[in-house]
C-alpha cells in the first residue's frame, strides 16, 4: 500500500513537472498574461478539467513559476558567493552580480516574469516573499560582513538620504544588519542599478547603442560596488 502511494506521488510529481515545463515555454511565446491551462492540457493529451486538480487556476500556476524562478536565481547567487573567499567582499559582490546576469541571459522569460512588467490581475501571495529575497539576503550578508570588518567605506561627495528614509532603512536593515542608513540607501541604489542594467540589456534597450554589453556590465558592477563603499580590488 505504501508502494502504491509512492507510485501515485511520483506520477503526480512528474505530471506537475511537465505542466510547468510547458508553461515556461508558453512564457516565451505568449507572455505571462497568456498562460492557458486548457492549452497545456491539450498538449499533454488531458481533458481540460483534469489539469485543475494540479493547478486550480492560472494564478496558482503563475505562483509556482514565480517561486521556481526566484529560487533558481537565488541558488545561482548562493553558489557564486560560496565559491569566493569570505574575506574578498568586492570579489563576492562581483561574483553574485555576474551570477544574476548569467542566469538572466540563460532564462530570459523567467527573468521577465519576476523582474518585468506585473501580470495584470495577479496578486503574488506571501509564499513568494521568501524566495524573492534569497539573492538580496546574500547581497546584504556581503555588505554586513564588509562593514563589520571595517572595509566598507563611506565615499565622500554623496548626499545623505532624507530623514524620512529612516523607517524604510530599518526594514531593509533586517537583511543588512549593522549598516547605517546612508549605506543602506547606497546599497539599494547599487542593487537596483544592477537590475536596471539587466532590464536594458534583456529588453532590447541597448540595441544599436551598446555592443560590448559584457564589458560594460563588468564596469557597471565595479562602479556600483564602489558606490556602496566596497574596495576597488
Amino acid at each position: 500500500m505504501n508502494a502504491g502511494r509512492t507510485a501515485r506521488e511520483r506520477a503526480r510529481a512528474e505530471l506537475t513537472r511537465e505542466i510547468t515545463e510547458i508553461a515556461r515555454r508558453q512564457l516565451g511565446t505568449e507572455g505571462a498574461g497568456g498562460l492557458n491551462l486548457r492549452a497545456i492540457a491539450r498538449e499533454l493529451g488531458m481533458v481540460s478539467s483534469a489539469i485543475y486538480r494540479y493547478f486550480p487556476s492560472r494564478d496558482d500556476l503563475l505562483t509556482t513559476l514565480i517561486i521556481d524562478a526566484y529560487n533558481a536565481v537565488g541558488e545561482a547567487v548562493e553558489r557564486a558567493d560560496a565559491a569566493c573567499d569570505a574575506d574578498d567582499h568586492a570579489g563576492r559582490w562581483r561574483a553574485v552580480c555576474h551570477a544574476v546576469r548569467d542566469w538572466a541571459l540563460a532564462y530570459p522569460y523567467e527573468y521577465a516574469l519576476i523582474y518585468g512588467s506585473p501580470v495584470p490581475g495577479y496578486q503574488a501571495p506571501v509564499d513568494t516573499v521568501g524566495p524573492a529575497v534569497r539573492d538580496t539576503v546574500v547581497y546584504g550578508r556581503i555588505l554586513a560582513s564588509a562593514y563589520a570588518a571595517g572595509v566598507l567605506a563611506s565615499p565622500d561627495g554623496f548626499p545623505p538620504p532624507s530623514p524620512s528614509f529612516a523607517a524604510d532603512a530599518e526594514t531593509v536593515r533586517e537583511m543588512m544588519p549593522g549598516l547605517p542608513d546612508e549605506l543602506v540607501a547606497r546599497a539599494i541604489t547599487a542593487w537596483t542599478g544592477l537590475f536596471g542594467y539587466l532590464n536594458f540589456e534583456l529588453f532590447g534597450q541597448f540595441a544599436n547603442v551598446v555592443d560590448d554589453r559584457a564589458g560594460l556590465f563588468d564596469h557597471q558592477v565595479r562602479t556600483l560596488g564602489r558606490l556602496v563603499g566596497l574596495p576597488a580590488t
